[in-house]
């Protein structure tokens, strides 16, 4: 019996998925399997393109496991597309002049990005943005480039501005319709994602065409636009939308629609029953083009069973176009019918224009949930988008209603019915998922989470793994028995710890967004070397990734230590002259230091060579670790002060200094009762007394705030260092992930009580480990920013996507708070308004 031969046209992210449908069927085994690939590399994650200019590789980005194709003995072509199909004898002829006989041929050719017909438009310096070799071209353009501008204003045109802004560019978005996205969000929801990226510094001109591509000689200069006016530019991406790649099909006969896209059934067949068309390139039976992946997904799979020869679940009839998406770090979510076509139907409007949130649900007449728009806040997405076409269990009112202010807590994804659909790119429910224990599981079994990512949230909601005290799915362990088993066992990496003691299903993967930064932690606060080193920069979270925290507009903030709030007049002429010289915001901050803000990701080290040279170094404000001793001045000024706090206050900053912990850690010193410093708000605060001094413990002044308790009083200097240190490390060693001191000393078993025993009085007689511990680090303190300065490949993470780097950043600009507008907040319901 012959083998029979399949050829699929096309690699890319729904390609993939119908290869692993295939091997998951079976097929792989019993058939020849050929791939034509157009691009140089396979699938890859088209959907995280942008994320190469965080820092992800192509490899990063590939959707093929290791040995993949081997062990399904797949024939993957690269380079080499499809360039001619003759039905007539079945054969499908490449660029090379490959010619293969197919018995099967399946279209997987997707689309091409629509470049409006104007004229310049193929003058140097113009792109589009759709493969990794397009972000390659654009990355190398933009080191010479100080201006560009996307045309298109939708989901991907969003995204390339976002890139061109993190390449150091002024950056422009041209979009025909008047509002942005104009697809996925009403007018409500376009302004308000209008107010929010306007504030991060970019420029948005909506309701205009691009006339025309100015150019001189060969290189693009500026643009035209529709209403007369010109933009000057040195870059142009065109992000206008795209097209089904369907001229193959064309050329060879098929029958493709009036606007583009293959013909085929509900079996996804095309005129031709031996060739099928799967993806973007497919118009589908309802009479559309689908431009999601999710919809891909299952036309792969349908024609997967149809090869399979399975009878069941091999149809495609439609698919659900909803999307959650993080556009320049602004959560943006639509469902169902967002923009309320149907009969009767009402609107519930939720809309606060000073923070940038818009929320809309559109509801039926019979109270069904219909569809929804969300702007700014589209943390109930997960739970909203399965409830559509079903009377929620509460009022709309109250739904539309964002995290924190008045929506039901007891309404989440354990409310949702089984069969409701939680992972939209695998069409994967409830009932499936909760069927597993672990998120590695779900994904595994399932690969529900592995699409998109915007389910992830619901999905570990709905496991069971929390109530067995794990850190998370990839691990059993709570954060303190991970702690013990590093420090006990000398482990050094995240994934030799994985390996040796995650979960059974997680080893060997790549762990999650929760164990990463918490093993990274650990292996920090246990002294395992630079930070940013080897496995340890891949684990860290935004702010430590770049040493620096990043702000609300994509500038990053540069915070030096100034321990006790003491500084020189020098060095206070340093910061000035770094701050005027390099255009940055400066904010003297109630923990005695001086911020400053707008500094893009190329400048910082610069800025921090300076700061260096200076006599300055980190203040760690970026990461999970002490921040600063604020201080009085003490008895060597003040009338009333009985100890020198401002000493005290610098020996303990510079003692704990860069030490990790599960969370941020403040301190103060007070020199007297008067408690100018406000030491009972803080992780530790230290009071001077008569006879030396107070410590109280387990304060926080944050959102939950909460008076610190005594726990030892008139101490000597040597006494309060010890006790302090002893406090530290035992917090460290015990306390659950992202968890404050105030928290921790609440649910230790015993309080206060148990705590004084064990690091006063040594009930455990732990207190010398812990010392030593304490001492350890201080022993092993480098300045992180000192470090990264002397070593040129540290230093590489800095620049390598940043052009201009001595230009000052013109997009970003800062607004001052008081200058800014008053809240704007309306709850439209379904009975009237109401304003506040």
């Amino acid at each position: 019996m012959t083998t029979p031969t399949i050829v699929l046209v096309g690699h890319g992210m729904v390609g993939q998925h119908f290869l692993e449908a295939l091997a998951e069927r079976g097929v792989t085994g019993r058939a020849r399997v050929v791939v034509l690939c157009e691009e140089p590399r396979p699938a890859y994650d088209r959907v995280q393109l942008t994320s190469y200019f965080s820092g992800r590789t192509p490899d990063d980005l590939s959707l093929v496991e290791d040995g993949f194709m081997a062990r399904h003995g797949i024939e993957l072509h690269l380079d080499d597309p499809a360039e001619h199909i003759d039905r007539a004898t079945r054969t499908v002829t490449s660029r090379s002049g490959r010619t293969i006989t197919y018995d099967t041929l399946v279209l997987a050719t997707g689309s091409y990005p629509f470049v409006p017909p104007v004229p310049g438009r193929d003058a140097e310096g113009c792109f589009v943005y759709r493969t990794i070799e397009d972000l390659l071209a654009i990355e190398e353009y933009a080191k010479t480039s100080r201006t560009g501008v996307v045309v298109g204003g939708g989901l991907l045109g969003l995204e390339a501005a976002g890139a061109l802004k993190g390449l150091g560019l002024d950056t422009h978005v041209v979009e025909f319709a008047p509002r942005l996205m104009p697809v996925q969000v009403d007018d409500g929801g376009g302004a308000a994602l209008l107010r929010t990226i306007e504030g991060m510094g970019l420029t948005v001109h909506t309701g205009v065409g691009t006339q025309e591509i100015v150019a001189d000689g060969p290189a693009v200069t500026g643009m035209n636009l529709s209403d007369g006016s010109t933009l000057a530019t040195d870059l142009v991406v065109f992000s206008a939308g795209v097209r089904p790649r369907d001229q193959l099909a064309r050329d060879t006969g098929l029958a493709v629609g009036d606007r583009g896209g293959i013909v085929v059934d509900e079996r996804c067949r095309t005129s031709d029953p031996d060739v099928y068309a799967i993806g973007e390139c497919a118009l589908a039976s309802d009479g559309r083009v689908y431009g999601l992946v999710a919809p891909g997904y299952d036309m792969a799979k349908t024609v997967a069973d149809v090869l399979a020869d399975r009878t069941s679940g091999s149809t495609f009839t439609g698919a659900d176009t909803s999307t959650k998406l993080k556009l320049l770090g602004v959560d943006v979510a639509s469902f169902g019918d967002a923009h309320g076509t149907a009969e009767g139907c009402l609107d519930v409007v939720y809309s606060d224009s000073r923070s940038g949130v818009y929320r809309k649900l559109v509801v039926g007449a019979d109270g069904a949930l219909l569809g929804g728009v969300l702007v700014g806040d589209a943390d109930s997405y997960g739970m909203l988008r399965p409830l559509t076409g079903s009377v929620p269990p509460v009022p709309p009112e109250q739904l539309v209603l964002p995290a924190g202010a008045g929506a039901p807590a007891a309404l989440g994804p354990s409310a949702l019915p089984d069969e409701a659909v939680i992972c939209s790119c695998h069409n994967v429910t409830k009932g499936e998922i909760c069927a597993h224990t672990t998120l590695p599981e779900v994904k595994k079994c399932t690969k529900a989470g592995t699409g998109c990512g915007s389910c992830v949230k619901v999905i570990g909601q709905l496991l069971p793994q929390a109530a067995d005290q794990g850190l998370c799915g990839c691990f059993s362990y709570k954060r303190s028995e991970l702690y013990e088993i590093v420090r006990t066992l000398g482990i050094t990496s995240y994934a030799e710890l994985l390996d040796s003691h995650g979960r059974e299903e997680a080893r060997g993967g790549d762990g999650c967004e929760i164990c990463k930064p918490a093993v990274g932690s650990i292996l920090a606060s246990l002294g395992n070397g630079y930070i940013l080193d080897g496995e340890q920069g891949a684990l860290q979270d935004t702010n430590d990734h770049f040493l620096a925290n990043l702000q609300r507009n994509g500038s990053y903030s540069v915070v030096p230590r100034i321990p006790g709030g003491e500084i020189t007049p020098d060095k206070l002429i340093v910061i000035g002259e770094v701050a005027r010289d390099f255009g940055l915001y400066t904010k003297i901050t109630g923990g005695q230091r001086i911020d400053l803000f707008g500094a893009r990701v190329d400048q910082l080290p610069a800025i921090w060579t300076r700061l260096v040279d200076a006599g300055f170094e980190s203040g760690h404000a970026y990461g999970k670790s002490l921040r600063t001793v604020k201080s009085c001045v003490g008895q060597t000024w003040c009338r009333y002060g009985v100890q020198d706090s401002v000493r005290m206050a610098i020996d303990l900053e510079l003692r704990y200094r860069g030490l990790r912990a599960p969370h941020k850690l403040k301190s103060a010193v007070s020199g007297c009762a008067r408690e100018c410093a406000e030491a009972q708000s803080k992780d530790f605060g230290v009071i001077a007394t008569a006879n030396g001094w107070n410590l109280y413990v387990g304060g926080n002044g944050g959102a939950t705030p909460r008076h610190a308790d005594l726990l030892a009083q008139d101490l000597s200097d040597a006494e309060l260092v010890r006790l302090i240190d002893r406090f530290l490390m035992f917090y460290i060693r015990t306390a659950d992930r992202l968890e404050r001191t105030s928290v921790w000393l609440e649910r230790l078993e015993g309080g206060l009580d148990h705590l004084r025993d064990v690091v006063v009085h040594d009930s455990l007689g732990l207190c010398g480990e812990l010392e030593a511990m304490m001492a350890r680090h201080v022993a092993g303190y480098r300045d992180e920013w000192a470090e990264t300065l002397d070593d040129p490949d540290r230093l590489r993470r800095f620049v390598s996507f940043v052009n201009a780097p001595d230009a000052p950043d013109p997009s970003v600009k800062f607004v001052a708070e008081r200058d800014q507008i008053k809240p704007d907040l309306t709850v439209l319901t379904l009975e009237g308004t109401l304003t506040r």
